[in-house]
């Protein structure tokens, strides 16, 4: 414990202090998915003896706040990252729409504890050949949550999720947002995601789209392999990766950009029992968060 303790503040202290071209503030946050089954006050611990800022709250079906409490369960879980010296920069969220279950009561608490930014949940394609169509239906959705964001003063960001998904190509994702509020709505860009779907030039082509318009960033990483004659994709730590991750955040330091980091643990970190699964969790928070600082100590002013 001691030894975690200690390598958290030697190597990742300077993460949250660091002034360039990220910002005042390093802003690296555990997506806390792969934590379901802990209580808060567990996953609190973890965080704290990391060393990053907070969690990227899921506050979805399944996730470690109860999107049906939310009005009453995300003060709590706040309480208890404060207590323990923590923020919670951005929360994950389902929202699609401001008649998505929980919608008011979710973005309304957020806001109210200073949670300046939420991602928002997915839109699915279920007729590719009627991308038009869908992209009409959900530029209103996106239209009237603005309208909501601003009342509240919170940001959402659009995540470009690999697959028949809105913001799998990058493209579709700008033609919604381009003549939205940039100051209420922006893009949570995924270079893993963006990766699958353009690995050779177009993951950086839409980066560059996008980046104006920056509001968080996912960090993760991934391989392609063969199952059963079918190329399939994999999760897997970051540094064993498909992603050009000195290309990404050499581009990333040229912009002002100001949101969180958030760090996901994607892949299977082992554990047969709930204390090796926390053991393991860490181990892999630790060793991922290692290589990330290592990747931005690389385009970090000497």
């Amino acid at each position: 414990m001691l030894r975690r303790k200690f390598l958290a503040s030697t190597l990742l202290a300077p993460m949250m202090s660091y002034e360039g071209p990220f910002g005042d503030h390093r802003k690296v946050a555990l997506f806390t998915d792969h934590l379901a089954g802990f209580q808060i006050k567990e996953v609190a611990n973890m965080l704290n003896q990391l060393g990053v800022i907070g969690p990227d709250l899921t506050v979805r079906p399944g996730g470690l706040v109860d999107p049906r409490r939310a009005a009453e369960e995300l003060p709590k879980a706040a309480k208890i990252f404060a207590e323990r010296g923590l923020t919670i920069p951005m929360i994950t969220t389902a929202i699609t729409s401001i008649r998505s279950p929980g919608c008011q009561a979710i973005l309304s608490t957020a806001a109210r504890l200073g949670i300046r930014y939420y991602k928002l949940g997915y839109f699915g394609y279920q007729d590719l050949q009627q991308w038009e169509k869908r992209l009409q239906i959900v530029s209103r959705q996106l239209q009237e949550l603005v309208q909501l964001n601003r009342q509240l003063k919170i940001q959402a960001g659009f995540h470009n999720h690999a697959g028949p998904f809105l913001g799998g190509a990058l493209w579709d994702s700008w033609e919604l947002l381009k003549f939205l509020d940039p100051s209420w709505i922006g893009f949570y860009f995924d270079p893993g995601q963006a990766t699958i779907e353009g690995g050779k030039s177009a993951w950086e082509l839409g980066f560059h789209r996008l980046s104006t318009r920056l509001k968080m960033i996912a960090i993760k990483d991934f391989v392609w392999e063969k199952t059963d004659g079918i190329w399939q994709t994999r999760w897997v730590p970051l540094g064993q990766d498909m992603v050009r991750w000195p290309v990404f955040f050499r581009l990333l330091s040229r912009m002002e950009f100001q949101g969180p980091l958030s760090l996901h643990i994607e892949y299977d970190s082992g554990g047969s029992t709930k204390s090796d699964r926390f053991d393991k969790s860490l181990q892999a928070a630790e060793r991922d968060l290692n290589f990330l600082k290592n990747q931005l100590k690389l385009v970090t002013p000497a």
